[in-house]
């Protein structure tokens, strides 16, 4: 005999049905053509594939929150956790200012404070402009980190003295593939869609 609360559960999942806009292959987020993040640029070095990794996954949570309006974005879809795809946003905006401090920068946090350790997260609420000042800030920072790396010509580079840019960037792109897992599970709850 089922209990209620498997069957509430697989009532709940069925309300969900999931989508794509593919039309090649129906489990894809989009047709490969259509894919952004396959820049046919050939990575033929340590520097072109760990920048391609970090543009793949920069581009990869744009796509997870393509077409949300902001009570979708903010939408904290996997109960108990805090987190949303606004919230997500914000983090990441919050991390790629944490990778240039990592490398030296002295720099304050942007949502975080002594008071909110977690205020990237909870600061993450259904208002039209948080949602559109979350993108500028998040796409603000990566720039912002394009630059300082740029301005090394060797990733062995040792700015803040003791660890080497190359792994403060590998930590960077473990962190964005890390966080796409979870914009791939809060996204399919918000309305079935699923990546790729």
């Amino acid at each position: 005999m089922e209990s209620i609360e498997s069957t509430e559960h697989i009532d709940e999942a069925a309300a969900v049905t999931r989508w794509t806009p593919s039309t090649v292959h129906r489990d894809m987020w989009v047709d490969p053509d259509d894919d952004p993040r396959a820049s046919g640029t050939e990575t033929v070095d340590e520097r072109s594939t760990l920048l391609d990794g970090l543009r793949h996954f920069r581009l990869t949570v744009e796509m997870k929150c393509a077409g949300l309006d902001a009570e979708q974005m903010a939408r904290r879809s996997v109960p108990p956790s805090t987190m949303s795809l606004l919230g997500l946003v914000r983090h990441m905006a919050e991390d790629e200012r944490h990778f240039r401090r990592m490398a030296g920068e002295d720099l304050p946090r942007i949502y975080r404070t002594a008071e909110d350790r977690d205020g990237d997260w909870n600061g993450a609420v259904a208002d039209p402009e948080i949602v559109a000042d979350a993108w500028r800030q998040w796409r603000a920072e990566a720039e912002l980190t394009d630059r300082f790396i740029a301005g090394f010509a060797d990733l062995g580079a040792r700015p803040a003295g003791d660890v080497q840019l190359r792994d403060i960037l590998v930590a960077q792109i473990g962190e964005y593939a890390r966080h796409c897992g979870h914009a791939d599970l809060l996204r399919e709850r918000i309305d079935g869609r699923v990546g790729q």
